[in-house]
């Protein structure tokens, strides 16, 4: 039996020989394409974080506040301001993303159907964020539990997270008002 096997071994050609020609070949031009999808992906979390982002740096004047200090640290992951913030001020920016790709996706071409679009975006966008947002903060979740206002839920808290909403919905919108301005222009595309 062995002398079977020995002939047969020597009458193939060893299998890592073969092999090693396709692997050789095809290791080279996977890299890159994986490094590539890897690096759209990237970019593609990048530009949906980025305008939550922006608009958090540019919302951080409103955490001056005890009481908006209070609801952040209250929210998941509990005691930590930080995270909490970052997490609902991209949340936030998630009507506005939506918009754009709708908009984006449905309209035939570029021009004034982006540019009606985008306003559309940027005011059902700030009816969200400036007025749902914060009537979910005061009415919804000291229902659910997340009793956050150290002053008692008065007119100054209303007002201050009316105020921060209203200031999120402005920075948000400022960018897609511009751009429908831009894509209602002739050649503005």
């Amino acid at each position: 039996m062995v002398a079977a096997l020995s002939a047969l071994s020597g009458a193939a050609p060893p299998l890592s020989g073969a092999l090693s020609p396709l692997s050789g070949a095809a290791a080279p031009l996977a890299v890159p394409a994986v490094a590539d999808a890897v690096v759209g992906w990237l970019w593609t979390v990048a530009l949906f974080l980025f305008p939550g982002i922006v608009a958090a740096g540019l919302c951080a004047p409103f955490l001056a506040a005890e009481r908006l200090r209070a609801l952040f640290r209250a929210l998941p992951p509990t005691g930590r301001l930080l995270p909490s913030y970052l997490g609902v001020s991209v949340g936030l920016s998630v009507p506005y993303l939506a918009g754009v790709v709708l908009t984006v996706a449905r309209a035939a071409e570029a021009g004034p159907a982006w540019s009606s679009g985008f306003l559309l975006t940027a005011l059902l966008g700030a009816v969200a964020v400036g007025l749902v947002a914060p009537a979910v903060a005061v009415f919804g979740l000291p229902r659910l539990g997340l009793d956050w206002d150290p002053t008692g839920y008065g007119v100054s808290t209303y007002l201050l997270l009316g105020g921060a909403g209203l200031w999120y919905a402005a920075v948000a919108a400022v960018p897609l008002v511009a751009l429908a301005v831009g894509m209602a222009l002739p050649g503005g595309y």
